[in-house]
C-alpha cells in the first residue's frame, strides 16, 4: 500500500521533477561552457511550469496523477487519424470516402487522368459488388438526357427535373462559396440544387440556376418575430424565377428526432439575413412544426404551399423511424 501510494506520488510529480532536472542541467552548462545551452534550460522550466499546471488543473483525473502517460495518451491520440488514414488503411478502406474516392476527386479538380491502367484495384469478387456489363446490342445514345416531370394534377407549373440533383445543403451549414458554387454547378448541369431548410441567400440566386426551395419547422426565410409560418414570406420567396419546386421537411436522418442547432458563431450578418433571425445569436430549429400536426393537416398545408408559389409542386422531406408511421 505504501509502495503504490509512493509511485503514484512519483508518478504525479515525474513532469516537473523531469523539467526541474533538465533546468538545473541546462542553466550549469549555460553558465560554465556555453550559452547556447540556456536553450535546454529553458525548455526544461518550460516542463516545470507544464507540470505544475497539469496537476493543479481539475478537468481531467488522468492529467492530474500521471501527467507524462496522459500527454503520451494525448499525442497518441492526435496522431491516430492521421496513422490510420495513411499507414494502416489500403486505399479502398476508410469512411465515408475511401483514400482511393478522394484522390479520384484530387485527380480530376487538377485536370489529372482519372483512370488507371492495367485493370482495376476494386474486388470485383465481392459480394455485393455492382457493375455496369457490356451489351451486344447497345442501342444509340438518347437525344436528350432523360428527366422527370414532377408535378400532381392541379399543379400550374410542373418542373422537369434531372434525374440526378443536388441534395439539401443549408447556407450557414456550409460557406457562401460553396453555395455559390453548387449554385453554378447545377445551372451547368441542367438540375436543379435544393437549398436546404437555412433559406434561399444571394449566393443560391447569383448564377440563375434552378432551386428547390425548402422549409423546415424553423421556417427560416418565410417565419415571422415568434418563429411561425408567415404566408406572405414564404410567397415572396417561392415566386422567384430561379425556385422552381418547394419542400417541407419533416425529419431527416442526420438528425431524426430532435431538430437542428447552428452555433451563434455561425450566424453571421448574412447568414441572419437569410434565414430572418437575429445575427450573432444560436439558432434552432424545433423538433416538430407548429404549421400542422396531422398528416391530414400536412397534405392541406402542402396544398396551401403551392397555392402561393403560384402553382409550383410541393415535396415532403421524411426519414423513417417506425414502418408504422407510413
Amino acid at each position: 500500500m505504501v509502495a503504490a501510494t509512493l509511485l503514484q506520488r512519483w508518478a504525479r510529480w515525474s513532469l516537473p521533477s523531469l523539467g526541474a532536472l533538465l533546468g538545473f542541467l541546462g542553466s550549469y552548462l549555460a553558465l560554465y561552457l556555453d550559452p547556447w545551452w540556456f536553450v535546454l534550460a529553458a525548455l526544461g522550466w518550460g516542463i516545470v511550469l507544464l507540470g505544475i499546471y497539469d496537476v493543479c488543473q481539475k478537468q481531467s483525473a488522468l492529467l492530474a496523477n500521471y501527467p507524462v502517460l496522459a500527454r503520451l495518451r494525448g499525442l497518441a491520440l492526435d496522431l491516430r487519424p492521421f496513422f490510420r488514414s495513411y499507414v494502416v488503411e489500403d486505399d479502398q478502406e476508410g469512411r465515408p470516402y475511401s483514400y482511393e474516392s478522394r484522390s479520384l476527386v484530387y485527380r480530376r479538380a487538377a485536370g489529372i487522368s482519372s483512370t488507371h491502367p492495367f485493370g482495376t484495384q476494386l474486388d470485383t469478387y465481392r459480394e455485393g459488388f455492382n457493375w455496369i456489363t457490356h451489351s451486344m446490342a447497345p442501342v444509340n445514345r438518347p437525344a436528350e438526357k432523360p428527366r422527370v416531370l414532377v408535378g400532381a394534377e392541379g399543379t400550374e407549373l410542373p418542373y422537369s427535373a434531372s434525374v440526378f440533383n443536388i441534395s439539401a445543403l443549408s447556407f450557414g451549414a456550409i460557406s457562401g462559396r460553396a453555395i455559390e458554387s453548387l449554385a453554378l454547378g447545377a445551372r451547368l448541369g441542367n438540375f436543379y440544387l435544393d437549398t436546404g431548410e437555412g433559406g434561399i441567400s444571394s449566393y443560391h440566386r447569383r448564377s440563375g440556376g434552378d432551386l428547390v426551395f425548402e422549409i423546415g419547422s424553423g421556417y427560416f426565410g418565410c417565419r415571422d418575430d415568434g418563429g411561425r409560418f408567415d404566408a406572405h414570406a414564404f410567397a415572396e420567396q417561392a415566386r422567384q424565377e430561379s425556385v422552381r419546386m418547394t419542400e417541407i421537411k419533416l425529419s431527416q436522418g442526420a438528425k431524426p428526432g430532435h431538430g437542428g442547432v447552428l452555433p451563434a458563431a455561425k450566424v453571421s450578418p448574412e447568414v441572419a439575413a437569410a434565414r430572418g433571425i437575429p445575427v450573432h445569436r444560436e439558432c434552432r430549429s424545433p423538433r416538430a412544426h407548429s404549421a400542422f400536426s396531422t398528416p391530414v393537416e400536412l397534405v392541406e398545408f402542402a396544398a396551401e404551399m403551392r397555392r402561393l408559389s403560384g402553382g409550383k409542386p410541393v415535396g415532403i422531406k421524411f426519414c423513417v423511424g417506425q414502418i408504422h408511421e407510413v
